[in-house]
């Protein structure tokens, strides 16, 4: 449970320019416990009181605001590998939630920036997390929680201002719900339908926790975007008679979705042109009969290397996920089309003869390198070739 408030949150030093302000960095005392029984300490920035999560770690060098905004990172606390954060602020451009919502947590970092400079910055990190009541911790040595979880996986954890006792805080964490078997689609999803733009191609999209970009980049198709909710029937989709189906990404255990995976199978047996990223690559992959399993500490970060397997090239990839699919419970009619080139995880699938793909990595990439945005060229193509676009 989130039992957080902004009372203690580090003071910031306005001047004349909001490109040169400074924060104290040393807030209150704030300790991290882990389930396992390790403890780190620092000091907190933004809110103060007590959280607990999911530890997990992004190698990203930049991108703290979309990332602490990803409705993907429900129920974590994320610690950030860059060691240096909040150099350029925060600004109400770079939110990858619907409503604006920070979704993770809890952030943990090495150093905060005693000042921001950037033209785009309209308030500092601290001020940002503050407003929605989110505990960072900063003078923490996160590489040796990022080793720790390399080697000992993913795991819950609890951070507080108000515990300080490491035996009590660990028992807190120890108390915290697990990730497997976690469905966070209703936390994160939208409440109602709506529509995006009036292009010649429309796509039924279902939010599972969809980020902005995402979007942006499927408007720049010359398409109309009908967003659902995580749990839309099928009977309610097929009734706006879209032209194809597009699975968003999403946080928590894929298996845990049985309504969701259950209405896909109607949406398959359509027959219209499917795009999964993410949570929605998943879900289809069980959907189609395949199973999924936790890995031990996830791909995060903005510089994953993945290989198409259908052209050979390799791109550098934005991920964000704990779950994979299972290569081997594949379905002979399921090729797999992508793989991650440093542990051989499957990154990607495509129907040998439905108009189905999907990919576990973000191709809109915010933040990240752009190499996969022809993902959504690809699509289009897709539906294209499928038959009749116009409406």
């Amino acid at each position: 449970m989130n039992t957080v408030d902004n009372s203690k949150h580090s003071t910031v030093k306005s001047s004349d320019s909001s490109t040169d302000q400074l924060f104290t960095v040393s807030g209150p005392p704030c300790l991290i416990a882990l389930e396992d029984g390790k403890h780190f300490r620092g000091h907190a920035f933004g809110a103060s009181g007590t959280v607990v999560g999911e530890l997990v770690f992004n190698t990203s060098l930049i991108g703290y605001q979309e990332i602490l905004t990803d409705p993907s990172y429900a129920g974590q606390i994320v610690t950030l590998t860059y060691p240096e954060i909040g150099n350029y602020g925060a600004n109400d451009e770079d939110l990858e939630s619907s409503n604006g919502k920070i979704f993770a947590r809890g952030l943990i970092i090495r150093h905060l920036s005693r000042k921001y400079s950037s033209w785009r910055g309209t308030e500092s990190l601290p001020e940002f997390m503050a407003k929605q009541n989110i505990i960072g911790v900063t003078g923490v040595d996160t590489r040796a929680i990022t080793r720790h979880i390399r080697d000992k996986g993913a795991m819950r954890c609890a951070i507080s201002t108000e515990i300080l006792n490491p035996d009590e805080l660990v028992q807190k964490a120890l108390n915290s719900p697990v990730m497997v078997g976690a469905d966070f689609t209703e936390e994160v999803t939208a409440s109602a339908p709506y529509k995006i733009g009036k292009g010649k191609h429309h796509i039924a999209v279902l939010d599972y926790g969809i980020k902005k970009n995402i979007l942006r980049q499927l408007a720049l198709k010359d398409t109309t975007l009908t967003v659902f909710p995580a749990g839309a029937t099928a009977k309610d989709i097929l009734a706006t008679k879209p032209h194809a189906v597009f699975l968003s990404n999403g946080p928590g255990d894929p298996a845990a979705c049985k309504e969701i995976i259950s209405e896909l199978k109607t949406l398959i047996d359509a027959r219209l042109p499917i795009f999964g990223i993410c949570l929605g690559h998943q879900l289809l992959a069980l959907a189609f009969g395949a199973s999924t399993y936790k890995m031990k500490f996830g791909h995060r970060g903005g510089n994953q290397p993945v290989q198409d397997l259908q052209t050979s090239k390799i791109e550098i990839t934005s991920q964000n996920h704990g779950f994979a699919v299972d290569t081997e419970t594949l379905p002979d009619f399921l090729e797999l089309t992508h793989i991650n080139l440093n542990d051989q995880t499957a990154e990607g699938f495509k129907h040998k003869t439905l108009p189905v793909f999907a990919v576990q990595y973000h191709p809109e990439a915010c933040p990240g390198p752009h190499d996969s945005n022809y993902l959504f060229d690809r699509f289009i193509d897709l539906i294209e070739s499928y038959g009749k676009v116009s409406i």
